[in-house]
């Protein structure tokens, strides 16, 4: 089972320890487009620092982030699960799963990046604050950059098995699962049972929930199918839309009667 995850915008600062190592990381396919990125990131954040807050759409109060950047390259990197925060995080709590729990998601969470591409939570990478969204003034809009070094490493890491797909529309242009992988990808939205809406908040604490406890559990369920009845036993309420045709997506709505 392969998880995709969107990142958070908040970050934990960057460790004191050694620093990026970008030969390290895992999907090495996707190395020179995180250098392309990297590099023109920083540059462009030791140069004028207005035109880096407007590029990277940074409020007043968010300048200090234009720092950060310039020190990519020196700061002390942590495990990505460990930088990324925020409410989906926070509910999945990577660091209070057992170690089993651990390893598996190691294996099997993949974290989308405007600047990575990319990342397993166990890849060590400093704090730092670039979106999908962004267009640089060289490589140009993100989404567009990753698309063809994602279409050539995504396929490899999705094996064979299960694809959950819990990324953020900002991330889904990325890579978009073609073929029979699209066909073994399930997709979720949460949904206020009593009215039918969709929630924003509660959203991202849900998928956060989901994923802890499919580590938890240790499930591996191998398709779609699987993955509905596989969340029925935990406890979750879906509802599934099986794929009209051959080579889409499964899309599975998880029902939640209290937003907060």
């Amino acid at each position: 089972m392969l998880v995709l995850l969107p990142p958070s915008e908040g970050k934990a600062p960057s460790g004191r320890g050694t620093a990026l190592k970008l030969e390290s990381l895992s999907l090495p396919g996707l190395t020179e487009a995180r250098r392309a990125v990297l590099d023109e990131l920083a540059e462009l954040c030791a140069g004028d620092e207005e035109k880096a807050r407007e590029v990277l759409g940074l409020s007043e109060g968010l300048r200090g982030e234009i720092a950060k950047n310039t020190q990519l390259r020196s700061a002390g990197a942590r495990p990505a699960g460990e930088i990324y925060t925020g409410v989906l995080y926070d509910a999945l709590d990577l660091a209070s799963l057992d170690t089993a729990a651990k390893r598996r998601a190691g294996r099997s969470l993949l974290v989308f990046s405007g600047l990575w591409g990319a990342v397993r939570v166990t890849d060590r990478i400093p704090s730092y604050r670039c979106s999908m969204g962004v267009r640089l003034p060289a490589l140009g809009a993100l989404g567009a950059h990753w698309r063809t070094p994602m279409a050539a490493a995504l396929p490899e890491a999705a094996g064979d098995g299960l694809v959950l797909d819990l990324r953020s529309s900002a991330y889904t242009g990325a890579w978009k699962p073609k073929g029979e992988v699209a066909g073994r990808t399930a997709t979720v939205r949460v949904l206020h049972a009593p009215t039918r809406k969709v929630v924003s908040h509660f959203n991202k604490a849900t998928k956060g929930r989901i994923v802890r406890s499919l580590l938890a559990a240790g499930a591996a369920p191998a398709d779609p199918a699987e993955l509905v009845e596989t969340l029925r036993d935990l406890g979750y309420e879906v509802e599934v839309q099986a794929p009209a045709r051959a080579g889409t997506a499964w899309a599975l709505d998880v029902l939640v009667n209290e937003v907060h």
